[in-house]
């Protein structure tokens, strides 16, 4: 949706799609056994072999779904200021405003009226792209088969976490804009870090339940196919997560998206200075203080967030990459790893060029995560795996 937070949490991800897009085992290539010596291993061609096992039909499909998605991060950019310019220049942000400050004296209870009354509009005027990107889109692909009405009950349970998380956010923020507003944007760098670092706690026990039942599974024709992920594979998977913990990434990742958000706010403070000198009597926005502006400072950073596409996908990808590292050097499944990757090609483009990986992956790509098990299958190929079966 339009109205996402730009700084990402770090998803564990990684082991439930595996599960869930595992429908058959997939075979190792023939290109090596164990008995081979690393002299002779060559990860290059391992690597190809791996790729070519994936049938040509099904890795059209994967890399037509994932390339749609560089266009939706366009589209989401457009409509997203599109919707801001609106709000702008129609006035509708403006008697927004004046209508909360006809209902109440109270500045804070004037800011949660606006936010309520923001993330209704915006929510509306978005829909059309969520339902074809969130609904029609992975329905086309085959990677949903919720029907309309319980995908559209969990948009409206998302709609009201998304109010309840905004006019909290939006009543600090402004609130920091009253007390403070010739260093507002420094102040507003450090409530967005603390809430997100907030919500990264708050998320996986409160929120994530509302959209997941986590109980035991009992349903035969959902358990079974997941007994098809090997050992291996499990091996692999649990590593790589356990590499997230040991390697502190949570932490890292907050210092790095808020080293992001100081940069975003600077750039925010200057540009709606300029923006508000030009437009603001236009606009009716009196300042950085007045929620009237808001749609301007969305505009801002969801501009921001776009152009800054490459840097934001970098940082993740690289911390995953840290963690691949960490998870074949601790599950020394090489062979798992390159089956992972490939069952999570169904839905992510497993061999694209050097620069679609550098501006549009969050993760290392199939091609890169393989070619880094047969590294290191190459390096450490006389020992073997543990436990291997």
């Amino acid at each position: 949706m339009i109205n996402r937070a730009i700084f990402l949490t770090l998803a564990a991800s990684f082991a439930i799609t595996i599960s869930a897009s595992a429908q058959t085992t997939l075979p190792s290539p023939a290109v090596t056994s164990t008995s081979e010596t690393s002299k002779a291993f060559d990860p290059a061609e391992a690597t190809k072999a791996w790729l070519a096992t994936v049938p040509a039909d099904k890795r059209a499909k994967s890399d037509a779904y994932f390339e749609g998605g560089y266009w939706l991060i366009l589209w989401n950019a457009l409509v997203g200021a599109g919707i801001a310019i609106f709000l702008l220049t129609s006035g509708i942000s403006a008697r927004m405003r004046d209508f909360t400050e006809r209902l109440t004296q109270s500045k804070t209870f004037q800011v949660g009226l606006y936010a309520t009354g923001f993330v209704l509009l915006v929510a509306i005027l978005s829909f059309p792209l969520t339902l074809y990107q969130e609904f029609y889109r992975e329905h086309q692909y085959g990677f949903a088969t919720q029907t309309f009405r319980p995908w559209f009950v969990e948009q409206l349970i998302g709609l009201v976490l998304t109010l309840i998380a905004s006019t909290i956010a939006l009543t600090i923020l402004y609130s920091v804009f009253r007390h403070a507003p010739r260093i507002w944007w420094l102040w507003g760098t450090l409530v967005a870090v603390v809430l997100s670092f907030i919500g990264n706690f708050i998320a996986p026990i409160y929120v994530e339940p509302l959209f997941n039942t986590y109980n035991p599974l009992t349903d035969a024709k959902i358990r079974d196919p997941l007994k098809q992920c090997t050992l291996p594979e499990i091996r692999a998977v649990m590593a790589h997560e356990m590499g997230h913990y040991v390697l502190n990434h949570g932490a890292k990742l907050t210092i790095y998206f808020g080293v992001v958000a100081f940069f975003g706010f600077g750039i925010a403070r200057k540009t709606f200075d300029w923006a508000l000198r030009r437009w603001g009597q236009r606009w009716d926005v009196r300042g950085i203080a007045d929620p009237a502006g808001f749609p301007l400072l969305m505009l801002i950073f969801v501009t921001f967030a776009f152009l800054m596409t490459p840097v934001l996908n970098s940082i993740t990808r690289i911390t995953e990459r840290e963690a691949d590292q960490f998870g074949i050097n601790t599950s020394r499944e090489p062979d798992g790893m390159a089956k992972v990757a490939l069952k999570l090609g169904a839905y992510r483009k497993l061999d694209p060029t050097p620069l679609e990986e550098f501006i549009f992956f969050d993760h290392p790509s199939g091609r890169a995560r393989i070619r880094m098990a047969m590294d290191w299958k190459a390096a450490y190929l006389p020992a073997g795996n543990l436990d291997a079966p």
